[in-house]
This record gives structure tokens, C-alpha cells and sequence, in this order.
């Protein structure tokens, strides 16, 4: 291609100056003065052979001056094909090495995502563990209740028996003191005695057996103290478990909040080694309302924040006490 440009070239200023000299030929004189003269004599001007050297070697320094300036252009085109080559170069091997540290980067997250799956399935069967614990300590809860309603049942059916009886003896004595008063009215002194002793009896049965109801009441309640006393022990132990269930759902969802952003940050080798903190401000479904630059690197955290975005909407748990904590959140970024 570069011959055949400088060949047109050269038969283009070859044809240009073979114009010029014809030019310079049309215009020189050829007329012939008409002389009188004795004899047949021809005048003619003659073209100076000076002329049509000086004409030459001006033609000759034009084509060789078209010749350097076709090198000189060639040249030029060599250095910038030259320097578009290394630039080419240059951008393959720096999109090679992006491509080749995001694959890295994709390794680490998938190994970080099976470790958070091993650490899930623990966190679920630990769950389950203390699931089935609670449904333990609620049946025995409810087995220790029964058992109280069952003995407050007994005691109230033992009361209403002995108030039965109670009744039952006095209409007996009452039918029994006016028989006596019908039959005999000397009898009147005993019966009014034996009617006084029988109230007297009947006095220090009732006192006794309210003595033995308070008696019962007593332990009743000690009893019930002593239960309730166990479940205030166990509500505090749940409540720790319910405090660490939410740390470590924090950090769980923390490291797969980083894993989601690494998968989308691409940056070059020279932010290695660098961190960025972000403040993420999130809706109850995981959206993302706001991402802002705590501290680091500019440059890193510039393709952080684009990661986020890219992201859109994390995955949130259930539990709402931890949504809660995960709606606004800090992290630290580091490629």
C-alpha cells in the first residue's frame, strides 16, 4: 500500500514539471523575421541550452524533495503505527490483569459464601436446639401450673365437705335440740349443755381446719414463688441467647453485604492494600436510600459506592430487631 502511494506520487510530479517545460517551450519565441535578403536564408531563435538545464535540475530537486517528503511521511506513519501497537498492547494487558483479579476476587467470594452457608445451617440448627428447649421449659411450666390448679381443686373440694358436713351436723343437732325441747322440757338444761359443747366442738374444728388451710396456702405459695423465681432465670437466659442470635446475624449479614459488593467492585492494582468506610442507609427491605464516604482511599471509595448501587437492594433477614440494626450499617472495603 505505502509503494503504490509513493509511485502516484512520483508519476504525479513527473507529469506536473513535463507540463512545466511545455509551458516554457509554448512560450518561447519561434516566429521567424521576413528579411529581404539576396538567397534563400532562414532565421531561427535558438533556446538557450542554460535554460533547459537550470529547467531540469529544478525538476530533478522537485522530485527528489517529493521523494524525502514521501519518506518523511512514511516515517511518520511507522512511529504512530509503532505507538498505537504499544498502547494496544499496554490496554490488553491492563484489561487482562482487571479481568484476571476480578476472577480472584469471584474465587473469594464463593469460598466466603460456602463458609456463611456452613455458619447458617449452624445458626439453624442451633435455633432448632433452642426451640425445642423452649417448648421443654414451657411444658414443664405448664406441667408445674397444673399441678397447682390441681391441688387448689382438692383443697377447695375438702373445704366444701367439711362445710357440707358442717351443715349436715348442724340441722342434725337443731332437729335433735327441738325433739328434745317437744319431748321433755326438763331436758331443756341438758340439751342447751350438750347443743353448747357441740358449738364448742364444732369452734375448734373450724379453727383448726382454717389452721391447716392457711398452713396449706403457705406452702402453696412457696411453692409458687420458688416456680416463679426459676422462670425469671430462664427469661434472662433467653434473653442472652436472643442478644448474641442478634450479633451474629449482624456479622452474618455484614460479611454478605461486603461479599455482594466485591462481586461488583473493579478497580486497578493501584488501590491494593487501600480500605474504604461507607455508612449504608437501607429500607426494611433491603433498597438502598443512601451511600456516603466515611474515610478512605478516594479512588476506592468511589468504585465502593458504584458496587453498592449496582447491588440496589440487600438481602435483609426476618427477625425485625435485626432489620432494625441492619438499616443503617457501616462497612469497611478493601479489594
Amino acid at each position: 500500500m505505502k509503494k503504490s502511494n509513493y509511485s502516484t506520487s512520483v508519476i504525479i510530479s513527473v507529469l506536473v514539471h513535463v507540463l512545466f517545460i511545455v509551458l516554457l517551450l509554448w512560450g518561447a519565441d519561434f516566429t521567424f523575421e521576413k528579411k529581404q535578403a539576396v538567397g534563400n536564408t532562414i532565421q531561427a531563435t535558438m533556446i538557450d541550452p542554460a535554460i533547459l538545464n537550470q529547467q531540469a535540475q529544478h525538476i530533478r530537486q522537485q522530485r527528489q524533495a517529493a521523494k524525502n517528503a514521501e519518506l518523511a511521511r512514511q516515517a511518520r506513519l511507522q512511529q504512530q503505527t509503532a505507538a498505537l501497537e504499544a498502547q494496544r498492547k499496554t490496554d490488553a494487558e491492563r484489561i487482562r490483569q482487571l479481568k484476571e483479579d476480578k476472577l480472584t476476587a469471584e474465587k473469594a467470594t464463593r469460598e466466603a459464601k460456602k463458609r456463611q452457608q456452613v455458619q447458617q445451617q449452624q445458626a439453624i440448627e442451633a435455633r432448632a436446639k433452642a426451640d425445642a428447649q423452649a417448648k421443654a421449659d414451657a411444658k414443664v411450666k405448664a406441667d408445674a401450673k397444673a399441678k397447682v390448679a390441681a391441688k387448689a381443686k382438692a383443697d377447695a373440694k375438702v373445704k366444701a365437705d367439711a362445710k357440707a358436713k358442717a351443715d349436715t351436723k348442724a340441722k342434725a343437732d337443731a332437729k335433735a335440740t327441738a325433739d328434745a325441747k317437744a319431748k321433755v322440757d326438763a331436758k331443756a338444761k341438758a340439751d342447751a349443755k350438750a347443743k353448747a359443747d357441740a358449738k364448742a366442738k364444732a369452734d375448734a374444728k373450724a379453727k383448726a381446719d382454717a389452721k391447716a388451710k392457711a398452713e396449706a396456702q403457705a406452702k402453696q405459695d412457696a411453692a409458687l414463688n420458688d416456680m416463679l423465681s426459676g422462670l425469671e432465670a430462664e427469661n434472662e437466659q433467653r434473653d442472652g441467647v436472643k442478644d448474641q442470635h442478634i450479633a451474629d446475624e449482624l456479622a452474618k449479614y455484614s460479611s454478605r453485604f461486603k461479599g455482594l459488593i466485591q462481586q461488583n467492585l473493579l478497580v486497578d492494582q493501584s488501590v491494593k492494600g487501600q480500605e474504604c468506610k461507607l455508612r449504608l442507609r437501607l429500607a426494611a427491605n433491603g433498597l438502598v436510600l443512601n451511600v456516603s464516604q466515611l474515610a478512605g482511599n478516594d479512588t476506592l471509595c468511589r468504585a465502593a459506592k458504584s458496587a453498592v448501587l449496582q447491588v440496589d437492594v440487600f438481602p435483609m433477614p426476618d427477625d425485625p430487631n435485626v432489620v432494625k440494626q441492619l438499616r443503617e450499617i457501616n462497612l469497611t472495603v478493601s479489594p
